[in-house]
């Protein structure tokens, strides 16, 4: 179970509404947690600090983990 009362989960804008999402939400120190949309709050909790969190998605945008 994460520990982080009060966190305001939200999904991608391009999820299009699907169950195998990730939901994230940006805490108060700056950091941005990940979980896994399926397992909500018992799912375990990925945080990422700001310039991690801004390598990460830069990756993501050009397609560093998309499978062949």
């Amino acid at each position: 179970m994460n520990d982080l009362p009060g966190a305001r989960w939200f999904k991608s804008s391009r999820s299009q509404g699907g169950e195998a999402c990730v939901e994230a939400a940006h805490l108060h120190s700056g950091c941005v947690a990940v979980r896994d949309s399926k397992l909500g709050d018992v799912s375990p909790v990925l945080i990422f600090d700001g310039p991690a969190w801004d390598r990460f998605t830069r990756a993501v945008e050009a397609g560093s983990f998309d499978q062949p």
